[in-house]
């Protein structure tokens, strides 16, 4: 009998770290176990014999959030996902974050890691993922690239799934700014059934205030743009000093944030998911912001997190 190597349950653990701040980066999945900064958890992360629990750190490609029914067309096409979420019949977040990533390129403050997603029924176009975490001065970053490798264009959407959190502080007291105008309205399976202002609206994060008791798993749209393109979404201590951010690239026109209300144990309401995304749920269905990925080419973007130091 061949005796196995054991190894951590999220596989290979690749850590970086510089000027202060450290990450570890995982092999199932490809994403993003812990980060901190100055001894200062950031990240809500997870132990390495841990298995990922609700989705933090993920990478979500090729769709982000939900698709009603795991069906969808795209052109002549009639397709059909599998129903990741059974309870909601749904798929959920895509088809990359529990593949097994290889890594490409390792330095001291930087990681590569790479997967190339095959053909299926469901989603019959071949992707290659890449990217590339790194640490420094000014936080965490991440770029992406992703490529389709296929002769067909194909329907495309991304996202990522960091828990931010500051450490001794509730969830209630968190200030939050979102710089999202409108958002969208939900039915009993977290689908979209329309955008509405949140302007006079309990919704309405555009300036920073106190979450209190609001129980958010909600996108927001109708961005509020830097004068880079980008955006980001704030978290601050109730003082309004020490806190963190997470800012987004042009590519990303949707803000999801997640109060972790559903989660179970210890994890309950203890982080913030902002998750930033290309297309909103059931995007594939809807057509909404779905970018169409042309054969043999490759998309690119960027998002970081950064420290707010007391």
């Amino acid at each position: 009998m061949e005796t196995v190597e054991n190894t951590a349950l999220s596989g290979a653990q690749w850590t970086i770290a510089a000027a202060g701040h450290e990450a570890v980066v995982v092999e199932v999945g490809g994403g993003l176990r812990t980060y901190r900064s100055d001894g200062v958890d950031h990240l809500d992360g997870y132990g390495p014999d841990e298995v990922c629990p609700g989705s933090a750190g993920q990478v979500l490609a090729p769709w982000p959030n939900r698709i009603r029914d795991g069906r969808y067309t795209f052109g002549n096409r009639e397709l059909q996902l599998a129903l990741t979420e059974p309870a909601r019949q749904v798929a959920i977040h895509g088809l990359v974050n529990w593949a097994t990533w290889r890594l490409e390129e390792q330095k001291p403050d930087a990681v590569t890691v790479v997967y190339d997603l095959p053909a299926t029924p469901g989603y019959p176009w071949p992707l290659r993922l890449r990217t590339r975490w790194s640490v420094g001065a000014a936080g965490l970053r991440a770029d992406h690239e992703v490529t389709n490798t296929g002769p067909e264009d194909c329907p495309f959407g991304f996202s990522v799934h960091p828990y931010l959190q500051l450490p001794g502080v509730a969830v209630d007291d968190i200030r939050l700014r979102v710089p999202g105008r409108s958002r969208l309205m939900l039915d009993a399976r977290l689908l979209p059934m329309g955008i509405t202002d949140v302007a006079g609206t309990d919704h309405d994060y555009t300036e920073p205030r106190r979450i209190g008791p609001a129980v958010l798993d909600l996108a927001f749209c109708d961005v509020i743009r830097e004068p880079d393109g980008g955006s980001r979404v704030s978290l601050t201590a109730p003082d309004g000093t020490a806190g963190v951010s997470l800012w987004a690239d042009e590519q990303f026109g949707w803000w999801q944030v997640y109060t972790g209300d559903t989660l179970s144990g210890e994890r309950h309401r203890r982080s913030v998911a902002v998750e930033p995304m290309t297309c909103p749920p059931d995007a594939f269905r809807s057509g909404r912001d779905v970018m169409v990925l042309p054969a043999g080419h490759t998309w690119r973007a960027a998002w970081g997190i950064q420290p707010t130091p007391a």
